[in-house]
């Protein structure tokens, strides 16, 4: 059900270089001859307050049908226009993604924790004619209707109540075939959004080609990561999140598996259903282990003395243990906390605190880090068997050419699974994508004898938060320079340096008032409760995760350079210097 098996049948062949070519042929049938593989098996589900609402492979194949012959007959949609999707994950999202690769349309999942004002700016930008949500996002898609001219129709994906005027999923008519609209591999798939607040929202296209490449790729690496193909996956990334659009979702369909979304991302919340479904595995941020490590301390603290020392042996012990069944006997009932079947997290989306993977490894569970970006659809690299580097991101992907910059000591890469450009910003584009293809990642790296890559650094602003969550400072100061009453704006990240996010970056801005403002409010104590208060109610226009944690007041005009650009870096060191 995947993208690739949906779209083409493709064989393994040797290249030059000894890379996989791709020999396609058109079987759009392989949608039906999937249904029928995996058939009764569960695809997707999602618990909620009355259980476990569960799509078979058979059903979501016939939901999928249901909503692409909607599309096409009913709506009359035309081959590459938007589908919009705003909603928390969910199975009937399944059915929605591959309805749109069937009827020709490009879907374009949104952050439905964003707000109206940066929804309208991407909205705005790639001019949807459907927009699909879920009951608890319609009240925020009919706002947006209004908006938005090119909303012409707005369905809802999951059950809707019984007066709804709106059609569902679940109401449209069944029955009924379509002809399948053909797609090459140089389509656009998907467009995902990674700003939305400035005068030109980044959408990258992402085509069929680059999603194929990456399942490809990554089903190769699964046996080196699975100790089996028919695996339980939980997965609590949202759906607009390439990593999960491509890893969590499309490849592991592919390998026929099911994957539940929880109802809580509490851990023990989570906890509770990965005992239940039997979870295998998960796809995750580093954020969420962290949290997930603090929450099984805490349990072991509260433990009679005696088996909190058990555990302290047997953790220094498990140090030199290479034999994972063995650390797993030793901590089988921290593990039955997980419901017994667990075997691993896949990590990506921010660093990984080498403390957080060392605990998870010695207990018997495998971490495996991956390094990418949305523009390379997103997997460059995967850390995977037996001897990963908690500090190396792995060796990058075979369908890959990779570099170092000499100069700046930037990654740079090419190949199949970097994007097609960013969706009508031929500017933006040029500045990441060279015209013979490579990549600027943006991030500084290095590679050691055996071919592992290291993230050592970042040459682009872009803030990565603990949850993986990232935040472009522009988008930020655009918000924040809307006040009259700011003279100027910059905004940076910086890192905590104590608590259970140390490590992790905040957003920081630094406000410089006008003079009038500073005449007005001459105590120091005043004028900085006056810019926190403008800041915050600034910030309502932006997603909570966006919004600023630390305010700093400074009354001298900020550095620039001689192009009148402010020098961030500069801002950043003074400003911690003087205030961390």
């Amino acid at each position: 059900m995947c993208f690739s098996k949906l779209l083409y049948k493709f064989h393994y062949i040797e290249g030059e270089k000894g890379r996989i070519g791709y020999m396609r042929e058109n079987v759009l049938s392989l949608l039906d001859q999937n249904t029928k593989l995996y058939g009764e098996r569960i695809a997707l589900g999602k618990r909620n307050k009355y259980g476990w609402k569960e799509l078979t492979y058979k059903g979501l194949g016939l939901l999928t049908k249901q909503f692409a012959s909607y599309l096409i007959t009913d709506l009359q949609m035309q081959k590459g226009e938007r589908l919009a999707i705003l909603s928390e994950s969910m199975p009937e999202m399944g059915a929605c993604l591959f309805a749109a690769v069937i009827s020709g349309m490009v879907t374009v999942p949104l952050d439905n924790k964003l707000t109206i004002y940066e929804l309208v700016s991407i909205l705005s930008s790639c001019q949807p004619s459907v927009l699909a949500v879920s009951q608890a996002n319609l009240e925020k898609g009919l706002e947006l209707q209004k908006k938005i001219s090119s909303i012409k129709h707005i369905i809802i994906l999951d059950e809707p109540r019984y007066d709804s005027e709106y059609p569902s999923l679940y109401t449209l008519p069944s029955g009924r075939e379509c002809k399948w609209r053909h797609r090459s591999l140089k389509d656009t798939a998907l467009i995902i959004y990674t700003s939305g607040t400035t005068g030109a929202p980044k959408g990258v296209q992402t085509t069929f080609g680059n999603m194929t490449t990456q399942v490809l790729e990554m089903s190769k690496i699964l046996p080196e990561v699975l100790p089996h193909e028919n695996v339980n996956l939980l997965s609590i990334l949202p759906m607009n999140h390439l990593f999960e659009l491509t890893v969590g979702f499309s490849t592991f369909l592919n390998r026929g598996s099911s994957i539940f979304y929880p109802q809580s991302l509490k851990p023990k919340d989570v906890l509770g259903d990965m005992r239940e479904k039997k979870i295998d595995f998960m796809i995750v941020v580093p954020a969420f282990l962290k949290l997930l490590k603090n929450t099984i301390e805490a349990d072991i603290r509260m433990l009679p003395t005696e088996e909190k020392l058990l555990f302290e042996r047997s953790y220094a012990a498990a140090e030199y243990i290479t034999d994972y069944s063995i650390k797993r006997q030793l901590f089988r009932s921290i593990l039955a906390k997980f419901g017994g079947n667990f075997y691993g997290f896949m990590t990506g989306g921010a660093p990984l605190d080498p403390t957080v993977g060392e605990f998870f490894e010695r207990i018997g569970i495998k971490v495996f880090q991956c390094y990418g970006l949305s523009e390379t659809s997103p997997i460059i690299s995967v850390d995977r068997g037996n001897d990963r580097k908690l500090m190396s991101v792995g060796p990058v992907l075979d369908s890959y050419d990779a570099k170092i910059d000499e100069e700046t000591g930037e990654l740079m890469v090419k190949g199949p699974s970097v994007m097609k450009g960013y969706y009508n910003n031929p500017e933006k584009t040029a500045e990441v994508l060279e015209a013979d293809g490579w990549l600027h990642t943006g991030d500084i790296g290095e590679f050691d004898s055996d071919g592992r890559l290291y993230i050592t650094g970042r040459i682009k602003n872009m803030i990565v938060l603990s949850g993986g969550k990232k935040v472009f400072p522009e988008e930020v100061e655009a918000v924040l320079e809307g006040d009259s009453n700011f003279a100027e704006v910059c905004v940076f990240g910086a890192k905590r340096t104590s608590g259970a996010k140390d490590g992790t970056e905040e957003i920081m801005t630094v406000v410089v008032p006008t003079e009038e403002i500073m005449q007005k409010y001459p105590n120091d104590e005043e004028l900085e409760s006056f810019v926190t208060q403008e800041v915050k109610n600034l910030s309502v226009q932006l997603a909570p995760y966006k919004r600023p944690v630390n305010i700093v007041v400074r009354k001298e005009p900020l550095p620039r350079t001689a192009t009148r650009k402010v020098k961030r870096n500069v801002v950043k060191e003074q400003t911690l210097a003087q205030h961390v």
